[in-house]
C-alpha cells in the first residue's frame, strides 16, 4: 500500500505540478515520476516528498519546488555524454536527476554533511557517475574539472558580476542555468556559450530563489 500511495503522490506531482508548467521533455516527465525523491528529504519531511514546496534540509537551505527542478533540467537539455557541474550539491536529488540524465556529473556544496548524506543515497541508487566536492564554488579551482556541456547553479547570484567564472567553465555550446537577481525581481536565465568569446542569453522564468552563499551582495545606495 505505501509503494501504491508513493506512486500516486510522484504521478500527482508530475501531472500538477510538473506538466502545468511547461514541462514537455518525456524524459525529464519521466525520471520524476520514477526517481525515489522521499529518500533525499529529511525524515521529518517525509510526507510532503512530493508537495508544492521548498523543503528544509538544514543549515537555511531548501530542496528547490519540483517544478523548478524539473524546468532546471529541460532547459539544460542534457545528453546522455555531457560532462556537468552542479553547484550546491543540496539534498543530492537534483544531483541524481542530472545523474540519470547525463555522463558525468560533478557537484560542489559548502557544507561537508551536505556532500556526505547525497553520497550515500546517490550509492544507494547506483548512481556511480558523480564526484562529489566540499568547498565554496566561488573560490574553489574548479577549472581543473571542468569544462562542461552544462553547469546548474541552485542558488541565486545577486549580479551577473558573479557569473563570470562560471561562465569561463563552459565548453562551446555549453549551457548554464542560473537565478539572478535580489527579491523581488529575480530571473531564471539560460545562458549559451557561443565561442570563446560570445554568449547567449536566454530569461526563462521569473521567481525568488535563496542566494548561493557567500556571493556578495551588491551595494545598496542611500539618498
Amino acid at each position: 500500500m505505501m509503494a501504491d500511495s508513493t506512486a500516486q503522490a510522484r504521478f500527482n506531482m508530475v501531472e500538477q505540478q510538473i506538466r502545468p508548467w511547461e514541462i514537455f521533455d518525456p524524459k525529464i516527465l519521466h525520471l520524476m515520476e520514477v526517481l525515489p525523491r522521499e529518500q533525499f528529504v529529511p525524515e521529518a519531511y517525509q510526507h510532503l516528498a512530493y508537495a508544492d514546496i521548498e523543503i528544509p534540509i538544514g543549515h537555511g537551505q531548501s530542496m528547490m519546488f519540483p517544478r523548478m527542478e524539473a524546468r532546471l533540467l529541460q532547459a539544460l537539455d542534457l545528453k546522455s555524454a555531457d560532462r556537468v557541474l552542479e553547484v550546491g550539491t543540496g539534498s543530492g536529488f537534483l544531483t541524481a536527476c542530472l545523474a540519470n540524465l547525463s555522463g558525468q556529473v560533478v557537484s560542489i556544496d559548502t557544507h561537508t554533511d551536505f556532500t556526505e548524506s547525497a553520497s550515500e543515497r546517490l550509492q544507494d541508487l547506483k548512481l556511480a557517475n558523480v564526484q562529489l566536492l566540499s568547498g565554496d564554488a566561488l573560490t574553489a579551482p574548479l577549472g581543473e574539472t571542468g569544462p562542461f556541456d552544462a553547469i546548474a547553479i541552485t542558488g541565486s547570484l545577486p549580479a551577473m558580476t558573479h557569473l563570470e567564472p562560471f561562465r569561463k567553465l563552459l565548453k562551446t555550446t555549453g549551457r548554464l542555468f542560473v537565478v539572478v537577481g535580489t527579491p523581488p525581481v529575480m530571473e531564471a536565465l539560460l545562458i549559451t556559450r557561443i565561442s570563446d568569446t560570445q554568449f547567449s542569453q536566454e530569461q526563462i522564468f521569473e521567481t525568488e530563489l535563496a542566494p548561493l552563499e557567500n556571493a556578495i551582495l551588491p551595494a545598496v545606495f542611500e539618498f
